[in-house]
């Protein structure tokens, strides 16, 4: 299906939806927003939309990952869906499906389109942040599959996930002795504590691992090469769902169009406005190179830093032209709106720092030196 078609149609869907589509109000919980999410990918799932973009070993209908894009940026631009929960099967999907055993993967894909089942990611951990190299879960061989002990943090929607794609060590320090893992978030040993976030939600969880058994058709890739799976993931992190956050910051700029009373709201939207456009003009060469199959590298880098740079210019507008809402409205609106300038003081750090992401600008794309 032709990119320009397949937007017609979905616009076509969510216009015959209408209300169907709309969050209902008063619930604000991260269950609510999950529910509602799966309810909606059910919806789109039985009507062929969800399916786009997606091999038809997997349950899909085959075309171009753009679609996938289209998808989500039509459903956030309307607020319909959450960015954050709804970027996961785009995070770790296309990893699972590339690392993982045919018969594993091509059996539960399907229920991950359709919203049946939510996976989360198993990377950061109270010590191994942006260094994942240090990690310290382990891995051992036991019987006719491995073993998992260690700690994972900052795992988001554990509390409800079905499966978790978690790096562990099983060979020598470093990044070489790393390995990926498909776990099941029920299998014994496994337990979700819900972290709450300045945010006032608990869509985080410190995910604990004690001698949990794990089949061996559950390593992603070869034992020792979870350095190629991470990267994988990582490279998917600046694809669509870096393109649909862009949508979700556009329906909030659009919100505050008419609060810019004076020079200085005027001026805050107008900074906000360029950062989100020179994101979203980078970002489409970064859709154009994925849809011909060629994940994006190092150059990505500069996507992770303009989106959180928009990220924060618009919810930092959003507090300029709103006059104390995200300080002191507790109306559903006024929660909503603190909620999301929280969120986004933590764009800078999440999913790689920036100052991370301008080093890796300066050395892999610039050819700089490192600073000693």
């Amino acid at each position: 299906m032709q990119v320009h078609d397949f937007r017609a149609g979905v616009r076509a869907w969510i216009d015959a939806r209408g209300h169907e589509l709309v969050a209902p109000l008063g619930d604000d919980s991260v269950d609510a927003q999950l529910d509602h999410q799966r309810r909606i990918q059910r919806m789109l799932f039985d009507d062929g939309w969800m399916r786009w973009g997606w091999p038809k070993r997997l349950g899909g209908f085959g075309g171009s990952a753009t679609l996938r894009a289209v998808l989500g940026e039509e459903l956030t631009s309307r607020a319909l869906v959450h960015t954050t929960s709804w970027s996961m099967h785009e995070v770790l999907g296309p990893a699972v499906a590339e690392f993982g055993r045919p018969e594993v993967v091509e059996e539960i894909f399907p229920r991950l389109l359709r919203g049946d089942e939510f996976w989360c990611q198993g990377f950061s951990e109270p010590d191994a942040g942006s260094d994942l190299g240090s990690l310290r879960t382990t891995a051992r061989a036991y019987s006719d599959g491995w073993l998992i002990n260690g700690e994972k943090l900052w795992t988001s929607f554990a509390q409800h996930a079905t499966r978790c794609v978690v790096l562990a060590r099983t060979g020598e320090p470093g990044s070489r002795g790393v390995s990926a893992f498909l776990v099941d978030m029920d299998a014994p040993g496994v337990s979700a504590s819900p972290l709450r976030t300045m945010a006032g939600v608990d869509e985080f969880c410190s995910t604990s691992f004690i001698d949990v058994q794990v089949p061996a058709h559950r390593l992603l890739g070869d034992a020792n090469g979870g350095w190629r799976v991470a990267q994988y993931i990582l490279s998917c992190e600046r694809g669509p769902i870096f393109w649909q956050r862009g949508a979700w910051l556009g329906h909030h700029l659009g919100m505050l169009l008419g609060a810019a009373h004076n020079a200085a709201s005027q001026t805050a939207l107008g900074e906000a406005y360029e950062m989100l456009w020179a994101f979203r003009a980078r970002s489409k060469a970064t859709q154009d190179r994925i849809a011909l199959g060629d994940l994006p590298g190092p150059e990505a880098s500069v996507d992770k830093i303009l989106i959180a740079a928009a990220d924060q210019a618009v919810f930092d507008a959003a507090r300029e032209l709103l006059a104390g809402a995200i300080e002191a409205d507790d109306t559903p609106r006024g929660r909503a709106w603190r909620r999301e300038w929280a969120y986004s003081r933590a764009a800078t750090i999440y999913g790689g720092t920036s100052e991370i992401q301008k080093d890796v600008v300066a050395t892999r794309l610039l050819g700089l030196p490192r600073s000693a």
